[in-house]
């Protein structure tokens, strides 16, 4: 046979292998601009993240249970990242939003946040400030009604989202899972 008739598909067969697989949320209506306050009590808005990759999460920091195990491996993978391509952890910035402003303060946050990861960003605001951006992000959240000794619990979505750095969604980031699964995602997505 004549290696030359099947250059060209050899080519075409490269080229199928080498395409680039779109992002799992490509198109999706998630994520726009917000102006909230980070864990030292500064003003920040989404420009502020321009130009590197995002990850957002929403939840508050007297949850039971799922937000501080989420934080804890994304931490864990955060950290993994740091030492096997430092370049590109400092690219990616973990955002903790809450979803209990009335609670979460700038301090109450700081404490939160560095207790994970060192660079993870912690965000509040006004009950509005949340409300509108939570909308924008899809996410949902409701306070149970107090009980007798004033404490309640608020029911949210759970979900943490890669952004890209011109704030596109582009995958869920498996916080439920384990820190190599996280940080297996990050080194594929973000890129």
């Amino acid at each position: 046979m004549n290696a030359a008739r099947f250059f060209p598909v050899l080519l075409a067969l490269a080229a199928c292998s080498q395409a680039k697989t779109p992002p799992p949320l490509a198109g999706a209506t998630i994520g726009g601009p917000f102006a909230l306050t980070d864990q030292d009590g500064r003003r920040v808005t989404d420009r502020d993240f321009a130009g590197r990759y995002r990850i957002m999460y929403f939840g508050y920091t007297s949850c039971p249970d799922v937000c501080p195990t989420d934080m804890q491996t994304l931490g864990a993978a955060m950290r993994m990242l740091d030492k096997s391509d430092p370049a590109l952890s400092r690219r990616i910035v973990p955002i903790f939003v809450t979803v209990d402003p009335a609670r979460d303060t700038p301090k109450v946050l700081k404490a939160f946040v560095s207790a994970f990861y060192p660079r993870m960003i912690g965000l509040t605001g006004s009950a509005a400030d949340i409300a509108g951006t939570a909308k924008e992000y899809r996410v949902f959240y409701k306070a149970e009604p107090a009980g007798a000794n004033g404490s309640y619990i608020v029911q949210h979505s759970d979900q943490a989202i890669l952004f890209g750095p011109q704030g596109k969604p582009i995958v869920i980031v498996p916080v439920q899972e384990t820190p190599q699964a996280v940080t297996a995602t990050l080194e594929k997505w973000a890129r």
